[in-house]
């Protein structure tokens, strides 16, 4: 299958699957099925995959088989990058988004891990045997809390990544003020000016993908300190709230951001600095 039918058929399994509780039909009909996003290891882009899951006590167990090709899945090399991921998972018709920690097995308990899964369902050991690579097998342990030093730490590294957001934003609106104070915008010639174009739109760019995956990994822990402290559940239904108006504003700019790549002129420079404004009123509103 050429990349780009994958991509599609991914996100035909990943739209069934929210629509439906965690259920699709088709080859997946009747599989323990789970939705994995991880961060892109080059450009922090949140990238979400269907994968075939297993329960095994506390954790989920996910299998980097690519159907038995030659190399890993995307997705295994991001989670090596970052282990913090994001996992959405079917419960009783519903679908729970998790925040987890991936781990990678090693030696014996891979190997175990493995054959048990096979022995379960006989497509990965025909999986295993079409290719040369030894197929991984990655644990995901979702966010727990029993620890109550490891809810203040989660609230002060949150704090901590509105910072860096804060930063990443003011790169990002000072890159357009300094464009927009010239009349440039970002050519598509060389020179200086398609130099200081493409920054700009790396900026923008970064701080797009950093604020989504932000957001993702956030909502997938409040579903675990809803479950250990109900009382915040209004709060969080606040955050959650906020996280979809963001979100959508969040769209807009990166359609901005699309149009400018393709007609980089001053009135889109002008568009792309109007979206990012309105964002940010979004943003420092949910900050505080």
């Amino acid at each position: 299958m050429a990349d780009q039918e994958l991509t599609n058929f991914n996100q035909r399994i990943i739209a069934e699957f929210r629509a439906n509780g965690g259920v699709v039909g088709g080859m997946f009909a009747g599989a323990p099925l789970l939705l994995l996003t991880t961060a892109g290891a080059r450009t922090g882009k949140p990238h979400t995959n269907p994968a075939v899951y297993r329960s095994d006590g506390e954790r989920f167990l996910v299998f980097a088989s690519n159907a038995g090709g030659p190399r890993h899945p995307d997705w295994f090399h991001n989670l090596l990058a970052d282990p913090q991921v994001t996992v959405e998972i079917g419960q009783l018709g519903v679908v729970t988004m998790l925040t987890a920690r991936a781990e990678p097995l090693r030696g014996a308990e891979r190997d175990h891990c493995y054959a048990a899964q096979a022995e379960r369902d006989p497509a990965f050991r025909e999986y295993q045997a079409h290719t040369t690579r030894t197929i991984p097998v990655v644990a995901l342990w979702p966010l727990e809390l029993t620890d109550p030093a490891r809810g203040r730490a989660i609230a002060d590294q949150l704090v901590h990544h509105h910072n860096e957001l804060r930063a990443e934003f003011a790169r990002a609106r000072s890159a357009i003020g300094n464009l927009l104070s010239g009349r440039t915008g970002p050519s598509a010639e060389g020179g200086a000016e398609a130099h200081h174009g493409r920054a700009l739109l790396g900026h923008c760019l970064t701080f797009c993908y950093h604020l989504r995956t932000h957001h993702l990994r956030e909502d997938g822990a409040f579903s675990a300190f809803r479950a250990r402290f109900p009382e915040l559940g209004t709060a969080l239904n606040q955050l959650h709230t906020e996280h979809r108006r963001v979100a959508e504003t969040l769209a807009g700019l990166e359609l901005a951001l699309e149009r400018l790549a393709t007609n980089p002129q001053p009135a889109e420079l002008e568009r792309l600095r109007d979206e990012l404004e309105r964002l940010g009123a979004d943003l420092e509103d949910h900050f505080r």
